[in-house]
């Protein structure tokens, strides 16, 4: 083979590589949507929780978020929003919020599953079936990724209406830590010390009523985690005097199999 064949050679081999990282950037810039694309994609999927009576004033009461998975029928939310619920003797119903056009509209709710230890509860609905939210299968998030949540900060009060919260995940930590002394340890806290599982930090502040929503890719819509305000904080800070603006997840593997373990299918693609 002569040099001018060599050069030319080169130059093809060079130019082949050349167009195919080109091609594959393009790809990922129409493959990747923009959080705004993102928000509008998730948003039909987000309700609201809490229970409805008709002689109660207001007869509504939203007690957390939630979010629709698997067949449209069926809402991710965390455990301690549910457990929370009057018992059926003075007929409070529980039910999942959501908005039609201008008008509120709820939808009856059953309790089908739970994780206590993760703090997660799996309802079904009734009526037509929802927008769904599909869970990441593939892989785990990573310390520093975008994320973005979505749900009903503090509650009803600012209206049932989205709210969208993005930020980074700062820190994958274990649930429970070690504290100064064993008169600060509480029996939850042993427990957890014992077999510890880890959540996600985030540098994005949720609120009491963000309990229950879903933390997601921000690049794909994908559910990373779910948003915890109570339960962690419950095993993280109680030896603060004055808990912290800090807003924890817990990981999308315990949804995924809490949905197993019921049966519930989870759309992938």
């Amino acid at each position: 083979m002569d040099n001018n064949m060599k050069k030319q050679l080169k130059y093809y081999s060079s130019l082949f590589i050349l167009l195919f990282f080109i091609n594959n950037f393009v790809t990922n810039i129409v493959i990747a949507k923009t959080l705004p694309q993102i928000i509008k994609q998730v948003k039909p999927a987000i309700v609201g929780v809490g229970t409805f009576k008709s002689t109660n004033r207001p007869p509504s009461k939203l007690m957390g978020t939630g979010f629709v998975v698997g067949d449209g029928y069926h809402v991710i939310t965390n455990y301690h929003v549910i457990s929370k619920k009057t018992s059926k003797d003075n007929k409070e119903q529980l039910v999942i919020f959501y908005r039609h056009h201008k008008e509120i509209k709820y939808r009856k709710a059953k309790v089908i599953g739970y994780d206590k230890e993760h703090d997660l509860a799996l309802l079904r609905i009734e009526g037509r079936k929802f927008p769904i939210l599909k869970i990441e299968t593939s892989r785990k998030a990573q310390e520093g990724e975008l994320i973005a949540f979505t749900g009903f900060p503090i509650g009803a009060v600012l209206g049932l209406f989205p709210v969208t919260h993005r930020g980074i995940i700062s820190s994958i930590s274990p649930v429970a830590i070690p504290v100064p002394s064993s008169s600060t340890l509480s029996a939850k806290m042993i427990k957890r010390l014992r077999d510890p599982y880890y959540v996600y930090q985030l540098d994005a502040t949720a609120y009491p009523g963000n309990s229950g929503s879903p933390m997601f890719d921000s690049k794909n819509g994908k559910v990373l985690g779910v948003i915890n305000k109570v339960f962690v904080k419950e095993s993280k800070e109680l030896v603060i005097q004055k808990p912290s603006g800090i807003t924890y997840a817990i990981p999308a593997k315990h949804i995924i199999k809490l949905l197993k373990d019921n049966n519930i299918r989870m759309m992938k693609k």
